[in-house]
């Protein structure tokens, strides 16, 4: 994949794969970001991997034909990413699921629509195999359900209470988009 380029708001942005030079910095953009948001599956200090680690599943996903991980970068500031798994096994290597986070200070920028339409370009490609995109949202996480279903991903099912806050519980959407 290349890198693409947008000019918003008069900051070049940048979309590109990941690489094991960025897992120090995507560490940290990982532990800003769980503090910023109720949206994701892991809060502050719940998502535990050390540098080494990190940089071994970066690499592993660049060799990987059907996985992707991408950052959205603002200068050297990664602002974006957007990492996509897909099965290794033949019966399931065809399809996978994706999970995406932007940056508060940069929502409604176009940084999630950028991430999603990089993907997708690649996700198209004769030589990934993908032919199935799933994810899962919270239920009222209404401006993501938008996003998701402007680039055309459908409801699939919902599963109750899947997210947990304090003593709060929060439904999951299940989406999806065939590529064929």
């Amino acid at each position: 994949m290349r890198e693409s380029h947008d000019m918003g708001q008069d900051r070049v942005r940048v979309i590109r794969e990941a690489t094991g030079d960025d897992a120090v910095a995507l560490l940290a953009y990982i532990d800003d970001i769980a503090g910023e948001s109720d949206n994701l599956t892991f809060g502050p200090g719940e998502f535990v991997m050390d540098v080494k680690s990190e940089k071994e599943f970066l690499e592993r996903t660049l060799r990987t034909d059907n996985c992707l991980y991408l950052l959205a970068l603002e200068g050297e500031r990664i602002i974006g990413s957007l990492n996509f798994i897909a099965g290794s096994r033949p019966r399931i290597a065809h399809a996978g699921e994706f999970g995406i986070s932007v940056r508060r200070d940069c929502w409604n920028q176009g940084v999630g629509s950028a991430l999603l339409s990089a993907f997708l370009n690649w996700a198209h490609g004769a030589e990934t195999g993908i032919r199935k995109i799933n994810l899962v949202v919270r239920a009222d996480n209404v401006s993501a359900i938008g996003l998701y279903k402007k680039f055309g991903f459908v409801e699939e099912g919902r599963t109750s209470r899947l997210f947990r806050f304090n003593d709060s519980f929060v439904d999951g959407v299940h989406m999806g988009l065939c590529i064929d």
